[in-house]
């Protein structure tokens, strides 16, 4: 045993002194200093991006910047939970919309020591982005040095069958009836006169704007102002345009519109000026940008919001990568890289003497642009900007749906952000009995050593025996404690803690409080249900299916191995490309769902992704169609284990094929099939990215919600993080219980046992 341990110390050192070797070898000494940056140019803009941090680099040698594309979402939520562990990177980049969140979280920092007021008044008003300090009201700390304006709407028309854009809401509505033909007269339109992304609330503010409404009242604070006389008048006109005119397809989403116009079956469309370029480059199409028009029955312009983006500093960063990244924000804000950016991408700029460029007025885009803005209203960056957002749309798409009125969904909507707003805002204290709680975890984790005090104390003397082998299954079991153990136990600590927005970093034991508010959640249990339903419905159509499928394979057949190309697809295909295709399917106007049905059965068209039901509906088939592959694999190799002479004695014995099927293949199938249905039943009650894709989030009005997409909303939509985890603690426990007792009543793994 002795040489056996002094030869694996041989070998272990042989490794290490290999592995410091190659890591000698392949490195290199950068003795610049690095910042990284995350932004969400798209991909036009990352050329300029690149040559003016190559242009930066050259005149600063000591810096190394690193640049890191993110989506939206994904870049919010990353310097979140990157800023939370106390890393990240430097500087992020991105529309100013997120600085109330990110500023009470505290994870962005002051840029003020290095923008004096003389260089303030060289951006245009509103471009800079100030918010009180949080201990010191009289300070107003710079959370954001933007190089550009952007994110607003305008009207992208094409002149093949428009001549001159709408100066008016009426000439608007002319124009779009009379580019709304159904030519082969087939009762579904070849083109529509006007295309927007319909049910996203933030597409429907210029429309507010231009009855005289707003998201906020006229106080100065963020109080909601969504039910008032000027917002119904918005909304009733809004529905007008698709319930009465019929200009506006049904379930018109941004990729459904984008595609309408690009392919010329659209006349015009309101889009932001992310858009416009691919616009203004699509051969099939000769589009221009205009204003948005005036409302004709109050003669008030319709002004969407518009944002700065530009480039904030990560508030925990050490002070010399602070003073590196604002070096890099001073030259990328300067007057030469806007006028560059603006040259390239024809954006427009943030410093006042490049809004009198020549360039702006003798460019149609960047003119038509330059007018849209100064009619424009800024985006509030107020934390409560997110509540309305969420409050607004259930109310939104319940209105769009046929299923409520204009008055009715203002009112719904006021309410539900006021309710949002005080979730948000809400702050729960520490508990008086902290020492209790750390008491009791001492104790569970006292009673998990001694409950394995026999595996524990065999566990010593082995790891003395067999050190080598321990060695190498070392790296296994860090990575395992990392991603799995430790994960587990932050969660549930986080469960029982108030961490929320303005707890973000300061966070404190609040007992069970969150898992007292599940349970007393108005829609938990309705959600729940829902879930119930989702998994069942769906494992019950995989394993049925499955099975099927696998018998039919296992027989003989021509082609076998062709079939099971072909039926794995649906499996072998990434799960957002099938979802995504899955929701253009069920398109009202375009899909293939209601293609079918008319042409074979003589249905009229579904509203599949507008109604609740239906888009339940669809969700579920989106996703049979995704796991029933799974089930049939997992059969196909229980079917062919099983002796064929126990179907010849079968048969010998009279025995049909029902009964062959009852007796003998389900009875041996049951222990292949009964972990692959607690397994698939998993996977189905835990599936966020077929609800949340063929859905779009839970649309209609977030009928569509399971339990983990709930606390997905309730997460990253109200920061709600002590309660998501205890909510994602009670699915735990939900899902484990189920699953011992499907495995013991199954006796599935009876085999392991024994």
């Amino acid at each position: 045993m002795g040489s056996q341990s002094r030869g694996g110390q041989c070998i272990l050192t042989l490794f290490a002194l290999a592995y410091l070797f190659l890591l000698g070898g392949c490195s290199q000494n950068d003795p610049r200093r690095s910042i990284t940056l995350w932004h969400q140019m798209v991909p036009r803009d990352r050329v300029m991006l690149d040559k003016l941090v190559e242009e930066f680099e050259a005149a600063h040698p000591e810096i190394d910047v690193r640049t890191l594309y993110k989506e939206t979402e994904e870049l919010r939520s990353g310097f979140q939970t990157a800023a939370l562990a106390g890393i990240g990177p430097e500087l992020v980049y991105g529309p100013s919309d997120v600085l109330g969140t990110f500023h009470a979280m505290g994870i962005v920092g002051d840029m003020s020591p290095w923008v004096n007021s003389e260089e303030a008044g060289e951006f245009v008003e509103g471009a800079l982005t100030y918010l009180p300090a949080p201990n010191d009201s009289e300070h107003r700390m710079l959370l954001q040095v933007p190089d550009r304006f952007g994110n607003h709407l305008a009207l992208v028309y094409n002149r093949k069958f428009i001549a001159e854009p709408p100066v008016t809401t009426a000439e608007m509505v002319d124009l779009a009836v009379a580019n709304t033909l159904d030519s082969d007269r087939d009762g579904r339109q070849d083109r529509y006169g006007l295309v927007w992304n319909f049910v996203e609330p933030f597409f429907a503010i210029p429309f507010l704007t231009g009855y005289g409404a707003w998201v906020f009242d006229e106080s100065g604070q963020p109080v909601p102002a969504l039910d008032t006389p000027e917002s119904v008048s918005a909304y009733q006109f809004i529905l007008s345009l698709q319930q009465e005119h019929g200009v506006v397809p049904r379930n018109c989403d941004y990729e459904t519109a984008d595609s309408l116009f690009k392919s010329g079956k659209a006349a015009m469309i309101i889009n932001g000026d992310w858009s416009w370029t691919d616009y203004l480059e699509t051969e099939e199409i000769d589009a221009a940008i205009a204003p948005l028009p005036v409302v004709s029955a109050t003669g008030k312009p319709m002004a969407p919001m518009i944002s700065p983006k530009g480039y904030s500093l990560n508030a925990l960063v050490s002070p010399q990568a602070t003073e590196d990244a604002m070096q890099f924000v001073q030259f990328m804000t300067s007057s030469e890289s806007q006028r560059k950016f603006m040259e390239l991408v024809r954006i427009l700029p943030s410093r006042k003497k490049l809004l009198d460029d020549p360039l702006i007025r003798e460019d149609p885009t960047l003119a038509a642009s330059k007018e849209q803005f100064d009619r424009g209203r800024i985006m509030p960056v107020d934390v409560e900007m997110r509540a309305v957002w969420d409050a607004m749309r259930p109310p939104y798409q319940t209105l769009l749906g046929g299923n409520t009125t204009p008055a009715a969904a203002a009112r719904q909507m006021q309410q539900n952000a006021l309710h949002s707003i005080e979730i948000i805002q809400q702050e729960s204290v520490s508990t008086a009995f902290l020492w209790l709680w750390q008491l009791a975890g001492l104790a569970i984790c006292g009673g998990l050593v001694f409950w394995q005090r026999k595996s524990l104390m065999g566990l010593l003397p082995d790891m003395r025996r067999q050190p080598f082998t321990y060695l190498l299954i070392a790296p296994a079991l860090v990575v395992m404690f990392a991603t799995v153990v430790f994960p587990f136990f932050y969660n549930v600590l986080l469960s029982l803690s108030n961490m929320s927005l303005h707890n973000f970093q300061e966070w404190s034991i609040v007992g069970l409080r969150n898992y007292v508010d599940v349970f007393t959640e108005a829609k938990f249990f309705g959600v729940l249900l829902k879930t119930l339903v989702w998994t069942v419905v769906n494992v019950v159509f995989h394993v049925g299916i499955g099975v099927a499928l696998a018998i039919a394979l296992n027989g003989p057949i021509r082609g076998k191995p062709l079939y099971r190309v072909l039926l794995i697809i649906p499996w072998a295909v990434p799960a957002y490309i099938t979802a995504l295709t899955w929701r253009s399917m069920f398109h009202y106007d375009y899909g293939a769902v209601n293609l079918l049905l008319g042409e074979f059965l003589g249905i009229p068209p579904l509203n599949w992704l507008g109604e609740p039901g239906l888009a339940f509906t669809a969700c579920i088939v989106a996703n049979v169609w995704l796991g029933y592959p799974f089930m049939m694999v997992i059969a196909l190799g229980g079917l062919q284990g099983i002796p064929q002479e126990l179907y010849e004695a079968a048969r010998i014995d009279g025995a049909n094929r029902w009964q062959q099927f009852r007796n003998v293949t389900l009875p041996l199938l049951k222990p292949v099939l009964a972990p692959a249905v607690v397994l698939g039943g998993i996977w189905t009650f835990n599936n966020l990215n077929v609800i949340w894709l063929v859905s779009n989030g839970g649309e209609p009005a977030d009928q569509t919600h399971i339990l983990v997409s709930y606390v997905y909303k309730a997460v990253f939509s109200f920061y709600r993080y002590g309660y998501g985890a205890a909510l994602s603690m009670v699915i735990f426990v939900l899902l484990l219980a189920v699953s011992l007792y499907s495995l013991h009543r199954t006796r599935a793994t009876e085999s392991v046992y024994t």
